[in-house]
């Protein structure tokens, strides 16, 4: 079997060849050791490595075990994973992608997310790259190496869940776990042409917990993404917006989408404008579902100046974080978002409070401008991806957020939504389609993004995965 067949196999493929004995978790864990040695001097999508530790191999031989005695213990049994570096784990330092926080002592409990996979015999191959602080949509970070789009190395992956979406595109692991609170999944997945699926608020537990923030999961299939989401799901004390687990068959992908309403929203009414090409591209995407019977609606723009209030509620948390950290290590932390936080210092307790109530405020508008319909189209992004030493899409402190209007009304409204790729830019950058949905309703967002991977036309499929490392 060629090794860019292993990259390409769906958590499905992968099983199937364990169970015939054509295949074992070793042998790709000791392939994945190849790829990243290759790659990773490249990318830089890992921030800390498990695969060439003794305990990862004792866990692939575990699996490869109980695929010889027939007792596989879930689809996800011997399948490679990565997490993201601000997922805890029990006696590993989260240091957030700063170096700020190298020196934090090591975590004594683990995220949910990490109880949960360690339950499915998975082979997690480490931690996904994030940037500064998860604060940056990009690669940028004090603690390790850019990381750099997978198609380009001039190229920024976006963020937060940088490494997870270079990573995705490489092939480095089907199922790649990351956190979304304005658009961390969606946003690199859009801009290095993979999956990337931020579910209903509180559908996968959070720790630590905050509004908004979703744990989501960027890969290459949709399928696979529904598995691993299955085996995610928990009411988790760590999480007091975790949700009880609802009997759904997430299997059960297929589905037409003849008399669906469906919005089309191609202008947010905040932000960058979206560019022609990216807006070409999402209105083609939405004659495919018009051509299959969908009813289609333009949506007039309704997020306001939300974005804008909410970045202010945000700088002023994180300058109360920043000046609370003793001065050496406020130092390391890379010049822009010091500088975004400092900017919270200025910011009155009136404008920061109005800011924390804007974020309720933008789910009503989300769910009273979406009631009506069944799926909501959309870009990720107003834009393609960007240089790879840019911290931001528009490099602007102070317009940082700039970006994020498409995707941050859904964190706050708590709706399902999936980037899936509609295209590239004329000279090659990828471009995302999201697609929402009503709240709880993440089978339907998984069938439509389905649907429309099934017919979506040839200008808009990946016809090959990246390989710059070679």
């Amino acid at each position: 079997m060629e090794d860019t067949d292993i990259d390409d196999m769906s958590v499905t493929e992968l099983t199937t060849a364990y169970a015939r004995h054509d295949l074992s978790p070793l042998e790709v864990l000791e392939h994945k050791q190849r790829l990243f040695d290759q790659a990773e001097p490249v990318l830089h999508a890992i921030a800390m490595r498990y695969d060439k530790r003794e305990s990862t191999f004792a866990s692939a031989k575990e699996s490869e075990r109980r695929y010889a005695n027939g007792e596989q213990i879930g689809p996800l049994d011997g399948v490679p994973v990565l997490t993201k570096e601000n997922m805890n784990v029990v006696g590993e330092i989260t240091t957030w992608g700063t170096k700020a926080f190298r020196d934090n002592p090591p975590e004594t409990l683990n995220s949910p997310i990490i109880d949960l996979l360690d339950k499915t015999g998975c082979i997690t191959l480490g931690k996904s790259a994030m940037p500064e602080w998860g604060m940056l949509s990009s690669g940028l970070s004090t603690d390790h190496a850019t990381t750099c789009n997978a198609w380009n190395r001039d190229w920024n992956p976006g963020g937060s869940s940088s490494g997870a979406g270079a990573a995705s595109a490489a092939g480095y692991a089907p199922v790649n776990y990351g956190s979304d609170i304005g658009g961390s999944v969606r946003l690199p997945a859009s801009w290095n042409g993979s999956i990337g699926f931020k579910p209903t608020f509180g559908r996968i537990p959070v720790d630590p917990p905050y509004f908004g923030r979703t744990i989501g999961i960027l890969g290459r299939k949709i399928p696979d993404l529904a598995i691993a989401f299955s085996q995610s799901l928990a009411a988790d004390w760590r999480d007091p917006y975790s949700l009880p687990v609802e009997k759904t068959d997430w299997n059960d992908l297929e589905r037409e989408c003849k008399g669906m309403k469906i919005a089309l929203l191609l202008d947010a009414g905040a932000g960058q404008p979206v560019a022609p090409q990216v807006a070409e591209a999402v209105a083609q995407a939405a004659q495919i579902f018009e051509q299959a019977g969908a009813h289609i609606s333009k949506l007039a723009p309704y997020v306001g100046d939300s974005v804008s209030k909410i970045d202010m509620f945000w700088r002023a948390g994180h300058f109360l974080a920043y000046k609370a950290l003793p001065e050496y290590r406020r130092k390391m932390i890379l010049p822009f978002i010091a500088k975004w936080c400092e900017s919270g210092a200025g910011i009155s307790s009136d404008a920061a409070v109005a800011g924390s109530d804007e974020q309720l405020t933008l789910a009503k508008k989300t769910l009273a401008a979406t009631k009506d319909y069944d799926l909501i189209l959309s870009p990720v992004s107003p834009d393609a991806t960007y240089p790879v030493d840019w911290a931001m899409p528009v490099n602007d402190v102070d317009h940082a957020m700039n970006h994020i209007a498409f995707c941050l009304p859904y964190n706050m409204s708590g709706q399902p939504s999936i980037s899936v790729n509609c295209g590239f830019t004329s000279d090659g950058r990828p471009i995302g389609l999201q697609i929402a949905g009503q709240r709880y309703e993440d089978l339907t967002v998984l069938q439509a993004g389905t649907f429309y991977e099934h017919h979506k036309p040839s200008s808009a499929r990946v016809s090959q995965w990246p390989t710059i490392w070679k």
